[in-house]
């Protein structure tokens, strides 16, 4: 209705466009930051210049690089865009899982562990140094940013101060950065792995660290550096996956003691709760807060956008909204921000 007098309005400000304006990429996960050719240009040069480098234990042996890729049939003039597989295709479509295969180089997680883990043998070491190369390339820019998505999975009571020293040890700071921490839903199989023995394991390991470091942040010095650079929370998983209702009535987190995935309105219900509890403690002592804006409405059931809608600030995704158009309406109308991800969604959903 009002385009003529926007393009009016567009060209009566000086010096800006599309292309000097800034811009932040509000969706991107960290292991995909970077493109294939650059992920591949990296890779050759590790092979090339540290080929002897202790980078894996497998089966109780060191391996070198070199001997990592002897064991997968390949040189440095073997690898090319195609061989390393990353690109989600025709296959993918419908297929969450094997989307979630694309972010193994070469189909091997061996090589996702080495090149793009933080918790590693070589402590994150190579991931840090390609990740820094992006960063590099959004300060030439000027006018990219990003907010890099990195996961803590609630195994572990330790899993902060281990990704807070690989942020800090290897000066990961920029003016165009800033970091979210993305959940995956899966405490079945953790519990199944034998790593918690009920849900509120997965709780104390997510937010107990946070609400020491907020009373007193000598206790983790580096977290409290690190958090500062923290904007929010996200919850992930395959949403397509069918949610059994044991319960009328949920049971209490120390109580969740079966095998059985919680749904994702649980999840997002103590999620919020002790964000809120968190962030009102962080604001009296004059830290930064952080907003839950979690995957909701990828696939599966629209209930997930309903509890989106009563516990997030903003969902990524959305795409199912088209089909309910009263929840469309009020996330219009609470003004619920929407990060869309064409392509993603384009080779998985629609």
């Amino acid at each position: 209705m009002n385009e003529r007098e926007e393009t009016m309005q567009s060209k009566l400000v000086p010096h800006r466009d599309l292309y000097n304006v800034r811009k932040v990429d509000g969706h991107v996960h960290l292991a995909s930051a970077m493109n294939q050719k650059h992920l591949l240009r990296f890779i050759k040069y590790k092979l090339k210049t540290e080929p002897d480098r202790p980078v894996i234990v497998r089966d109780g042996q060191t391996l070198s690089l070199r001997q990592v890729f002897e064991s997968l049939n390949l040189t440095a003039y073997d690898l090319s865009i195609d061989t390393l597989d990353m690109h989600a295709h025709k296959g993918a479509y419908h297929r969450f899982d094997k989307f979630n295969l694309k972010y193994n180089p070469i189909g091997e997680s061996r090589l996702r562990e080495i090149f793009m883990k933080t918790d590693n043998f070589i402590d994150g070491e190579f991931f840090a140094q390609i990740t820094k190369e992006v960063v590099s390339d959004l300060e030439q820019s000027k006018y990219q940013m990003a907010e890099y998505r990195i996961s803590i999975y609630g195994r572990s009571a330790d899993e902060w101060d281990k990704l807070a020293a690989w942020v800090v040890d290897n000066k990961i700071f920029s003016s165009n950065v800033r970091w979210l921490i993305q959940v995956p839903r899966l405490y079945n199989v953790y519990k199944a792995g034998g790593q918690v023995q009920n849900f509120e394991q997965v709780l104390e390991n997510l937010f107990r660290p946070l609400f020491e470091v907020t009373g007193d942040p000598r206790t983790h010095p580096k977290l409290h550096i690190f958090l500062q650079r923290v904007v929010g929370f996200d919850s992930v998983d395959d949403e397509s996956k069918p949610e059994r209702r044991m319960h009328k009535k949920y049971p209490l987190p120390r109580l969740w003691t079966t095998g059985e995935n919680p749904p994702y309105t649980y999840y997002c219900f103590f999620t919020m709760a002790n964000l809120c509890s968190l962030n009102q403690w962080r604001l009296r002592r004059g830290f930064n807060t952080f907003v839950f804006r979690p995957h909701a409405g990828e696939a599966g059931d629209t209930e997930h956008l309903a509890a989106a809608f009563l516990s997030s600030q903003a969902i990524n995704h959305g795409i199912l909204l088209r089909k309910v158009p009263a929840l469309q309406y009020l996330f219009y109308l609470q003004q619920i921000g929407l990060a869309m991800s064409p392509l993603s969604n384009n080779a998985l959903f629609l």
